[in-house]
């Protein structure tokens, strides 16, 4: 069955890979890759992971989880059942999503050095920065070892480019990837919007990816 070049195009939705081998390191985000390798070694109990947007935090705080076996909060969430069920290592992601009870927020981490487990904490905003009323847990949040992520180089953009055309079984030209890393956002959630457009363009119209191709998406993005 053929069908025209207008096609309606199925976008079958892909599940982020968010596992250690998915992870790809650059000057950008190093520090914060190996500050999370060196666990269980590290100086606290606790550590906090500050990043802007869509710069791969949480995929960090993923591989960090699967790594440890802990368990996975949302700070805007948090409430006094959590505190019951400390048993292991925790992930609290998004502090700067507001965090819902403060207090459970200061007993965990008290917990968690108490019974010598391991909690990883996740923001955009820097300790300093967060609306924190407690007294007690904004000290506490400002004591916390910190490693950060930068908005991810043209280095790492493209390497991301690279591995997401691969996983849909498409090769693209170098000079098209290029093309792209240096006109998209620089966010890897970015990345993941492109390629998969690109590709859904590339089936409507029985296109290969060519710099034309991507300019479009790039293009009707920016509108």
């Amino acid at each position: 069955m053929t069908e025209a070049a207008g096609q309606l195009v199925l976008d079958l939705a892909q599940r982020p890979a968010l596992g250690a081998e998915d992870f790809l390191i650059s000057e950008a985000n190093r520090a914060a890759a190996a500050a999370v390798d060196r666990w269980p070694d590290w100086p606290q109990a606790s550590m906090l992971v500050v990043a802007p947007p869509r710069a791969g935090k949480t995929h960090l705080a993923n591989v960090w989880r699967l790594k440890s076996g802990a368990a996975r909060l949302e700070a805007s969430q948090l409430s006094e059942d959590d505190i019951a069920f400390t048993t292991g290592a925790l992930v609290v992601e998004d502090l700067h999503d507001g965090i819902a009870d403060e207090r459970v927020l200061f007993h965990l981490l008290n917990l968690v050095r108490e019974r010598k487990l391991s909690m990883l904490l996740t923001s955009e905003l820097a300790p300093g920065e967060l609306p924190v009323r407690l007294p007690d847990l904004r000290s506490r949040l400002r004591a916390l070892p910190i490693v950060t992520i930068a908005n991810p180089d043209e280095g790492l953009l493209k390497a991301v480019l690279v591995k997401l055309f691969a996983d849909r079984q498409l090769t693209v030209e170098p000079q098209v990837i290029s093309y792209i890393a240096l006109h998209m956002e620089q966010s890897m959630e970015a990345a993941a919007e492109i390629v998969a457009e690109i590709d859904t363009l590339a089936m409507a119209t029985h296109r290969r990816v060519s710099r034309a191709l991507a300019g479009a998406v790039l293009t009707r993005r920016a509108v």
